[in-house]
């Protein structure tokens, strides 16, 4: 059991913390043995499992919280606060109940004499293995400090790389969400009224009426059934792209889509440019930097490129040679490593990749709305030019029959 406690050392001065015993009297006895006199000794209140689980699935931690984190974090470690003093404090600050929950429990396991690095590893969801390799380098190096910074800005730039992202993506998204919404009423509702208009007039219809006819029909009849398979069918498709093969899949034809495939490999490149020259900065060896960054750039097509990367630098080879027989890698960058490889300044090199490609991501993301609005607006224009002529030409041949 823990128990929170507050006593005095033998110069007056107050002490709070907690002391892992297994009841109280045995915490009294632990403190005094450390020449402390206690003022109170209470058992700490555990959160139970399963409100920790649903404060994860109901808060979790985004980048925004976690690179906020990392800045205080450096920040207090700057100002030589210890590290338990200054996880406390900015557990105090953070707003999110789940952040709140895992820095108590990592501040219990450091009282308890496990490494930051370690703590931080037995929460994996939070914190991934760059982060938790990172402080371990910095724990080994004595420049702590050093390593929370470079988590810091790390998280700081990948924030503001999703956030460019979603922005740029969030016009063309609710358009085309409000034209399958919108077209979805029209089959459902206003379609069917219309062609029960040309039934009672027992006019010809051409083929195609006929058809959206028999579409919206059969949508007004049985759109819970659409709605239903339509909440399967993403229901299926979102578990087969959770599974190794789906998500390999999807990967290889996120690539493939024009315009956002172009993005995406700007993206990664910048990501594990950016990622490996942090960890080689920090004194990971660059095996294990490698495989690291292969499970942080978040694409199966690359982290195989990468990992074959690793496998070629552990029998002595070059990883640029890897990534000039790949597809994911445009030459310029492979040249641009086997530089950096031949000068030994290969962290160097892959700052100045991590900033072009990230120029290159900023680039793209602020064009990216206009680009994809001709297309749009193409689509959806056919889409009503389809529905206006197989309406507007019964009503033509009604006219002409009066």
């Amino acid at each position: 059991m823990r128990f929170s406690f507050k006593a005095k050392n033998s110069a007056g001065q107050i002490r709070e913390g907690s002391i892992e015993a297994t009841s109280s009297d045995v915490a009294v006895q632990l403190l005094q043995e450390k020449n402390l006199v206690p003022i109170y000794v209470e058992k700490q209140k555990d959160v139970p499992g399963i409100i920790k689980d649903s404060q994860r699935l109901w808060e979790g931690v985004n980048l925004r919280e976690l690179s906020v984190f990392f800045r205080q974090l450096a920040t207090l470690i700057e100002a030589k606060v210890s590290i338990i003093t200054s996880l406390k404090a900015v557990g105090d600050q953070t707003s999110n109940a789940y952040l709140r929950t895992i820095i108590r429990e990592m501040v219990n396991d450091i009282e308890d004499g496990m490494p930051f690095s370690g703590a931080m590893a037995k929460h994996p969801d939070v914190f991934k293995l760059l982060s938790v390799s990172m402080i371990k380098a910095g724990e080994i190096s004595g420049n702590l400090q050093r390593s929370v910074a470079f988590l810091a800005d790390n998280s700081e730039k990948n924030y503001e790389l999703n956030s460019k992202i979603k922005s740029a993506l969030a016009y063309p998204s609710f358009v085309f969400a409000s034209a399958i919404v919108i077209g979805f009423i029209v089959f459902t509702t206003v379609l069917p009224k219309l062609t029960n208009v040309f039934k009672d007039l027992n006019v010809e219809i051409p083929w195609y009426t006929t058809v959206l006819m028999k579409l919206g029909n059969f949508m007004s009849s049985y759109w819970w059934a659409i709605v239903f398979g339509a909440i399967v069918v993403a229901g299926m498709f979102i578990y087969y792209i959770k599974t190794e093969d789906g998500r390999r899949e999807w990967d290889l034809i996120k690539m493939k889509i024009p315009i956002i495939g172009n993005l995406l490999q700007c993206v990664y490149i910048s990501r594990f440019a950016e990622n490996l020259s942090v960890l080689l900065n920090g004194g990971i060896p660059i095996v294990r930097a490698l495989i690291i960054v292969s499970e942080v750039v978040n694409s199966t097509a690359y982290e195989s490129v990468i990992l074959r990367a690793a496998d070629e630098v552990k029998i002595g080879g070059n990883m640029s040679s890897v990534f000039a027989r790949s597809t994911q890698f445009p030459q310029i960058v492979s040249q641009m490593i086997k530089i950096g490889e031949d000068t030994g300044k290969v962290s160097e090199v892959l700052q100045n990749v991590s900033s072009f490609y990230s120029q290159e991501t900023d680039r793209i993301t602020r064009n990216l709305s206009s680009l994809l609005e001709p297309i749009l607006i193409t689509l959806l224009g056919v889409g009503v030019a389809i529905l206006v002529f197989a309406i507007l030409v019964p009503i033509y041949n009604i006219a002409g029959s009066i």
